[in-house]
């Protein structure tokens, strides 16, 4: 079996240029700046971060559905910029936030749900039909429902839909953004259960992006961290959570709830004063807000280097105080 990554992100960065007019140059953001990530056949990479800090720009390039301005993504070891459209989308599939957003209001669920067969030319009407009721029974929603319209059905179900419709083309991967934050918990917990059944049973490769630690803790085998446009940790989700090393990452999950009603959310000391990512801060970019800054550390911006368990960049590790010297 070859080891190369089924999807691998190379020096990825994105930026955008704000206020342009006619008569003014406009600001530059740079909403990825240099990501490298690897993701292997089978995996579940968990990609957490403050809004803001370039998740959703990131799975919208790993889509296929925007260019990066600079660095390349490859799917198998090809670059996805040459590849066809319909040849990624046949590989790659979304679900995103909002289904309702992304619904036909006036069709029923099963013709959504037959809708990338239909635009890939795959089988008869009826084929495509019986085929996306299939689907729609293995997430959970029975073959009375195929007519009704998304409005007649409750969030989580139009999740199920959104689902459904990701998978109908036998994708090897699906790129997840905030699928469940605008569920209840309940409901959370039975989709995320769903997307662990449908991994095992479809073979999948999922990019799960969230703001929220424990959902990313549940259904991730592997977790970026990210700040500003770049990671700043990566790891296997146990030893992430379990010991995790960059100041940012132990403030994300010193900022969960704690278990004990009467103590409230800790005190980790970074404020709520968040950078401003068209004038992010020198050297390295989280060092306002680190209670373990260093001297350095507004002058240097530090590498992600590769450690036992994992990679980090931060001042703080000897490999990275090595650079720094």
């Amino acid at each position: 079996m070859s080891d190369t990554p089924l999807m691998q992100a190379h020096g990825v960065t994105r930026t955008f240029t704000l206020g342009a007019t006619f008569f003014r140059r406009g600001r530059t953001l740079h909403a990825v700046n240099g990501v490298d990530l690897e993701l292997a056949r089978g995996d579940v990479l968990g990609i957490v971060g403050e809004s803001g800090c370039g998740k959703s720009t990131l799975a919208r390039m790993l889509l296929g559905l925007l260019a990066p301005t600079g660095g390349r993504i490859t799917l198998d070891g090809q670059d996805i910029a040459a590849l066809d459209r319909k040849a990624v989308a046949r590989r790659v599939q979304p679900v995103f936030q909002d289904p309702y957003s992304s619904l036909n209001p006036r069709r029923g669920i099963a013709s959504i749900v037959a809708l990338p067969l239909e635009v890939h030319g795959i089988g008869t009407a009826s084929e495509r039909r019986a085929r996306a009721i299939e689907m729609l029974e293995r997430v959970g929603l029975p073959a009375r429902y195929a007519d009704n319209t998304p409005g007649q059905l409750s969030g989580g179900q139009r999740q199920r839909v959104a689902i459904a419709r990701a998978l109908v083309m036998r994708p090897e991967i699906v790129i997840c953004d905030e699928p469940t934050s605008a569920l209840d918990v309940s409901v959370q917990a039975q989709i995320l259960n769903l997307l662990l059944d449908l991994r095992r049973e479809f073979g999948l490769t999922y990019v799960f992006i969230s703001h929220n630690l424990a959902v990313v803790e549940h259904i991730a085998t592997q977790v970026a961290v990210m700040y500003l446009g770049r990671v700043v940790e990566q790891a296997d989700t146990e030893t992430l959570f379990r010991s995790p090393r960059h100041p940012y990452t132990q403030a994300l999950l010193a900022s969960v709830l704690t278990p004990e009603p009467g103590l409230g959310v800790p005190d980790i000391g970074l404020g709520l004063a968040f950078p401003d990512p068209l004038n992010p801060p020198s050297g390295c970019a989280f060092h306002p807000r680190c209670p373990q800054r260093m001297s350095h550390c507004n002058r240097v911006a530090p590498a992600l280097v590769q450690q036992a368990g994992g990679a980090v960049a931060c001042h703080l590790y000897p490999a990275e105080r090595a650079c720094a010297a």
